[in-house]
Formats: C-alpha cells, sequence, structure tokens
C-alpha cells in the first residue's frame, strides 16, 4: 500500500513541519513500507538501492520514537547507533538528520575515520542521541573508552552489503556484541545476497521484510550505452568526449585507486581539470574534492568504488565506467549517481574485449542486454611511439581527418620527468633514448597498439 502523505503516518509535529520546509511531500514506496513498521517498533529487513530514500525512512520513524520519548542521552552514551560503510554516506546521513531534527533539542555527531579522533571523544562524553558512525573508527572509540553502546534503543545498519563487501563483518559482529538484547534493529540493503541474509539472522528479530524491488534494477530514467574500447585507447576516449559541452558534470569509475590516480594525470595532461577520490585519501581530501565538484569548480570526478555511494549531486550529466567493477552490483550503484532528484541522466561504459564476462554478469543482474557499439578506437600499431618522434606540434595526421590518438597539451610521452624517472613509454629509467627506443623495438615487435584513427 503505497500512503500519498506523511501525515497519515502520525509522526510529530515537529518533523511534519521539517519536511515541509524540505519541500518533502509524498513518500516513496520504501518509506510507505518501511515507517509504519519501525513505529510500531518492530526489526525491518529493507531492499532498496541508493536513491529511493531509505535515509528518511529510517530517521524519520527513530527521531519520532526519541521525541515520544523524552529524555537525553547520558554522557559517553547514545540513544540511536547508524552504522554506514563510508565517510562521504555518513555525512550525508548526518545532513538529513540535522535537517529533520531542526526545532528540537535532539542531538547527532558523525566519527569517522581520517580526520583527529581528540574532537569526537569530546563530544561523545556529553552524551548524544544519534551517533552516525563507520565501524573501525567507532570500534576505536569504544576500545578507548570514549562511548559506551549500552544504552543504544534504535540501531541502523545502512547499506548492509556494502559493508560486507568491504570487509567490515568482523566489525559490526563485534559492534553488535555490545548493544543491549532489548533493542530495535533495522537494517537495510540494496542487495540480498546469502551472506546479508545470514548477517541479518544474527541481528534482526521476527523483522518485517519491506522490498521495493525484487532485486537491484537499474534506473529507468538512465540512458545506458555500452562501446567497445581498447583498454589502451580507453583515456583517448575520454579526451576526445570530455571536450564535448553535453559532458557538464561527470564521475568516471575505475577499479583500483593507482587506476583514479593515474587516469585523473592523464586528463590534466590533456587540458581537463579533474580530481580523484578513493580510500587512500584523507577526509578532508575526499570532502574537499567532491566540495569542488558539486559546486562545479571542476567538471570530472574520478573515482573507486569505495565511494560509489556516497557521491550524491543532484546534476551529474554522464557516469562513465572506465572499467567495469568486479562486482555486478557495483554498476547499479555506479550508474545511480546520476539521474537523480527526478532528473534524466547517462551511463556510458568502455570495455575491452576481455570485459565480455563481466558485461554479460551485469546484464543478468540487471536482467537486460546491452547493443555493444564499434568505435574509430582500433589497432594502429605502434602509433604513439611515431607521436613520440615526430616534433613536437607536428604529429601526422592519420584516418582523414579523425582525431589523433592523443590531444594537444598532454604532453610528450616518454619525456623524462623531473628526478630522472623515465616517463610512460620509455623502457628503463637512466637509459639513453636511442637504447630506450631500441629495446622497445625488440621487445615490442608486432604487439599492437591502439588509438582513435
Amino acid at each position: 500500500m503505497t500512503i500519498q502523505d506523511f501525515k497519515a503516518f502520525g509522526l510529530a509535529d515537529t518533523l511534519l513541519t521539517a519536511l515541509a520546509r524540505l519541500d518533502i511531500t509524498q513518500p516513496t514506496p520504501i518509506q510507505s513500507q518501511a515507517i509504519p513498521a519501525v513505529l510500531d517498533g518492530r526489526d525491518v529487513l529493507g531492499i532498496a538501492q541508493t536513491g529511493t530514500g531509505k535515509t528518511a525512512a529510517f530517521s524519520l520513524p527513530v527521531i519520532d520514537a526519541l521525541l515520544n520519548s523524552g529524555g537525553r542521552a547520558a554522557p559517553k552514551s547514545a540513544r540511536v547507533l547508524i552504522l554506514t560503510p563510508t565517510r562521504e554516506l555518513a555525512s550525508q546521513i548526518a545532513d538529513s538528520v540535522k535537517s529533520y531534527t531542526v526545532g528540537t533539542k535532539l542531538t547527532h555527531t558523525v566519527v569517522f575515520g581520517g580526520v583527529s579522533i581528540r574532537p569526537q571523544i569530546t563530544t561523545l562524553a556529553r552524551g548524544i542521541d544519534i551517533v552516525i558512525a563507520t565501524p573501525g573508527r567507532l570500534l576505536d572509540l569504544i576500545n578507548q573508552r570514549a562511548v559506551s553502546l549500552s544504552s543504544v534503543r534504535h540501531v541502523v545498519l545502512d547499506e548492509a552489503d556494502r559493508m560486507l563487501d568491504m570487509g567490515f563483518v568482523r566489525d559490526v559482529m563485534k559492534i553488535v556484541g555490545y548493544l543491549p538484547k532489548e533493542r530495535q534493529s533495522l537494517l537495510f540493503s540494496a542487495t540480498m545476497p546469502k551472506s546479508i541474509e545470514d548477517l541479518a539472522a544474527k541481528i534482526l528479530t521476527k523483522p518485517v521484510r519491506v522490498e521495493v524491488t525484487p532485486e537491484v534494477v537499474t534506473v529507468e530514467k538512465i540512458a545506458q550505452s555500452v562501446y567497445m574500447v581498447p583498454q589502451k585507447a580507453k583515456k583517448h576516449w575520454l579526451i576526445d568526449h570530455l571536450a564535448k559541452p553535453e559532458y557538464s558534470k561527470v564521475v568516471i569509475f575505475t577499479r583500483t585507486k593507482h587506476g583514479a590516480n593515474r587516469l585523473s594525470e592523464d586528463l590534466a595532461k590533456a587540458g581537463i581539470e579533474s580530481l580523484a577520490i578513493h580510500g587512500n585519501k584523507s577526509q578532508a581530501a575526499r570532502q574537499k574534492a567532491l566540495a569542488s565538484f558539486h559546486k562545479g569548480a571542476v567538471k570530472v570526478l574520478v573515482a573507486t568504488d569505495i565511494v560509489a555511494r556516497g557521491i550524491h549531486v543532484d546534476d551529474i550529466s554522464h557516469v562513465v565506467n572506465f572499467e567495469l567493477p568486479e562486482e555486478p552490483e557495483s554498476y547499479v550503484h555506479r550508474i545511480g549517481r546520476t539521474a537523480r532528484a527526478g532528473r534524466s541522466g547517462i551511463a556510458v561504459s568502455l570495455i575491452d574485449p576481455s570485459e565480455r564476462s563481466k558485461l554479460k554478469t551485469i546484464e543478468r543482474l540487471t536482467r537486460q542486454t546491452f547493443d555493444i557499439e564499434k568505435t574509430d578506437y582500433v589497432s594502429t600499431g605502434d602509433i604513439e611511439a611515431a607521436d613520440r618522434q615526430a616534433p613536437r606540434g607536428a604529429r601526422p595526421n592519420r584516418g582523414g581527418g579523425r582525431p589523433s590518438a592523443r590531444k594537444p597539451g598532454s604532453g610528450v610521452q616518454g619525456q623524462r620527468r623531473p628526478g630522472g624517472n623515465a616517463g610512460e613509454g620509455q623502457a628503463h629509467a637512466g637509459k639513453p633514448d636511442g637504447q630506450a627506443r631500441g629495446r622497445r623495438r625488440r621487445s615490442g615487435a608486432g604487439k599492437p597498439r591502439f588509438a582513435a584513427v
């Protein structure tokens, strides 16, 4: 049953006022199903992908319960615990809780790693009604006796499947061990593999199962396309297409942190300003990058899957899968960064022939078949080596006027970097150019290189 108005839930007037101020008028399907169950005090197992309104589905009824019960948290304690896998998601939930609790005396805080622990210890010492935390930092605070979970009455595990993917299952179970047995437990996940079912069985008691989709599916408003582009030509495809005005705000996903850094550097050499964001970046750097992207100071963000669910910017025009993810579910979360807040969006995947098997698993999960579009990015021999030997600014035009493999401003491959390190394309650092080129020709003879022709 779909409820058309938040008033029908019987939420506190302060919450209804906050929702009206935020211009949130009609509950989403997950909210219609979850909020009544949470208000009844039931444990809930919620299955819904990102962008469906899960945060309000658990935070509104929990805040309502705190308002009705009165009182406040004792020093070094919390009444509500919300666990999330990433710092970005924790911050997003904290922003939502802040907007919902305006005009109340309820307190909340967010704790995660990557920043100093001292301010968090100081804040928790006063006692906090709602604590939003990542597992690792919360355990650090528990071990330092900066917070006790013995007074928690409501616990929420958000993005539970992502927490398991990131290896947090042991930390989560340790945290659950510190919780009182008499509590309300809510678990939300975008997917429901057996590992999540097992976790839910350990944490939840006779839960109400609410589900807005039988399995993860892709958002209908996202136009999805797949292009066959050899791995070595993918950055050239990006350089060509990011110059187009319709690519106004773009998130590019890579599989590895090193790959994100390297791609961001390659784009910078081509005159395309971008920022990389991944787990090795400090929290301050990640927040700064997201803020710059949100404000439009940079139009390209290169990210890994660890932040796929932490990027919440309403006007992202394109999501580009530079490489397909290892887990097919991650594809859904990646492309869900666009087409938010009722908008449409575009998702593009660049696949090397070696990635066909990954595409098949994505097709099985999303229950759709992609037409693979061929491109002009094909094997052309050692075209980049020829470019390096040509005078700067005088690269030959290949393919009857089609764009060359590298854009102006991308630098000369093989040029020495400061400190004597060999640039990309040199065979060995410290070898004279003639020796490097000669060794390359001998060892790489007959091996194709890829570029646009």
